[in-house]
């Protein structure tokens, strides 16, 4: 069984060997360890993607350990598998002002075109909170009068809706490197309303309109650690306008279109298990379809 381990705290000495040491005792097979040591902030962050033997050591006796060493290492540990989980995948959608997104991901899950369960909607600002009731989704206001975000609330409700995937679903605030480092290898989803990498940035419409550019997109792509540059692409989509369109029309299309049908595809991918994380690259994963033969 694959399982992911992450382990964030204050940065010191010997913190990733009893974790390592543990594991390779038990006789995982380890596929990927990544740490990471912020002096600016003396913090250390490590995560390891490993195939754990469930047939001979239970993820309980895992998870036990895991934590002991969290309380003797001032480390917050989670230890997660994607394939532990009998029932269907959770997910956390998180967002600001604009719906469209959430609706098209709660409406597939509806549909059957997601396998899915939405555990949680959390939001920066009280504008969606309409939708998650609409859905009968519990909704967490975590922002206070000018919309700052309580991050660790946030990853406290995580934790209480035990979700498997958070989807920042045009969530319009930047996770801090912590909430990024503890949910990481490949759990946290974010949809970015342009193509990547050509056009980053908080105003993609705009910039590719002043290109004079007839085709725009959306990147759904997961978020990595220290390296949020879009460059983990899950799924992109586009759509192509006529000369002379006012910007005005083309925002229209890509938010009230486009960008939740990215948005939902993208997570349906990783939800089928056609795509995953592995090294800070997307690669196919075990539900993908296989290619085609032309005879």
């Amino acid at each position: 069984m694959q399982i992911t381990i992450t382990a964030v705290g204050p940065d010191n000495r010997g913190l990733a060997d009893p974790i390592v040491h543990y594991v390779t005792q038990s006789g995982a097979n380890i596929h990927e360890i990544q740490m990471y040591d912020r002096d600016s902030e003396q913090l250390f962050a490590m995560m390891v993607r490993m195939e754990w033997p469930h047939d001979v050591q239970s993820l309980a006796s895992l998870r036990a350990r895991m934590d002991e060493i969290g309380v003797e290492k001032g480390l917050t540990v989670r230890v997660w598998g994607r394939d532990e989980r009998v029932g269907l995948p959770r997910i956390a959608l998180c967002t600001t002002y604009r719906p469209e997104t959430s609706l098209a991901i709660l409406r597939d899950i509806r549909d059957g075109r997601l396998k899915a369960q939405v555990a949680v909607m959390i939001g920066n600002r009280d504008r969606c909170r309409g939708v998650a009731e609409q859905f009968g989704v519990d909704f967490h206001n975590i922002g206070d009068a000018k919309g700052v975000p309580d991050n660790p609330r946030m990853e406290q409700l995580f934790d209480e809706y035990d979700v498997d995937y958070i989807v920042l679903a045009r969530y319009m605030q930047i996770l801090p490197p912590r909430a990024c480092w503890e949910f990481a290898g490949g759990r946290i989803i974010n949809l970015h309303h342009g193509l990547l990498p050509s056009f980053p940035g908080f105003r993609p419409y705009h910039d590719a309109f002043s290109h004079r550019m007839l085709t725009f997109g959306a990147t759904a792509h997961f978020i990595v650690p220290e390296l949020d540059a879009g460059n983990q692409i899950i799924h992109q989509s586009t759509f192509t306008v006529s000369p002379g369109m006012s910007i005005d029309e083309v925002v229209h299309i890509g938010e009230t279109d486009n960008e939740p049908n990215c948005l939902s595809e993208g997570l349906r991918r990783v939800i089928d298990r056609e795509v995953e994380l592995h090294f800070h690259r997307v690669v196919r994963g075990p539900g993908a379809r296989p290619k085609s033969s032309v005879s």
